[in-house]
């Protein structure tokens, strides 16, 4: 259902957005409220609330960001709110920002090594995903995962490369496994 409602919503105002030519604004708007609701989690309380009316929720929404965002915005978080979804208001904003990124062919790697990166390592793997990828920029993520003994695993939305030891040495593992029982097979 979360998905449901986050892509009805985040394609309504991605649509708003592209037809208005407001993309950028609409964008930088839409991290601001989620930056806003992040730091505020009483706020969800409150939104959430069975005994706080759906007025008052709309009316506190609108105290909240009148003349901070745009109309359309503020229109979406209010029919957000009167249509009892506020529980997915962050996965509807995440969902249009995934949306702006895929239309300014922005991508979202994560990539994890056995040992820290620096910043010339760092700046290669972005280079190389830039360079393999119809991507025009990347945000990078960067994560340490001892475990992986060496080499990197990088995830760009539902696409991984693993090239980590640890993988290796298990699918070794896996292979040689398979060339024994072969071999026990063929004992008389």
């Amino acid at each position: 259902m979360a998905k449901l409602v986050s892509k009805t919503y985040g394609d309504a105002l991605f649509d708003v957005a592209a037809e208005s030519g407001q993309m950028d604004a609409f964008w930088e708007e839409v991290q601001a409220v989620r930056t806003a609701l992040n730091e505020n989690p009483e706020l969800f309380k409150l939104m959430n609330h069975p005994k706080i009316v759906k007025e008052q929720k709309v009316q506190m929404i609108e105290d909240i960001f009148a003349g901070k965002i745009s109309g359309e915005l503020a229109g979406l978080l209010r029919m957000i709110v009167e249509k009892d979804h506020f529980a997915e208001i962050d996965e509807v904003l995440a969902y249009f920002e995934e949306r702006v990124k895929e239309h300014k062919s922005i991508g979202t790697a994560y990539v994890t090594t056995a040992m820290e990166l620096s910043e010339a390592q760092k700046e290669a793997v972005k280079k190389r995903l830039l360079e393999t990828t119809r991507y025009v920029e990347f945000e990078m993520h960067y994560a340490v995962d001892s475990a992986l003994i060496g080499g990197m695993i990088i995830r760009i939305g539902d696409r991984v490369v693993d090239s980590s030891v640890r993988t290796k040495l298990y699918d070794l593992t896996r292979e040689l496994s398979k060339i024994q029982l072969k071999a026990g097979e063929c004992a008389p």
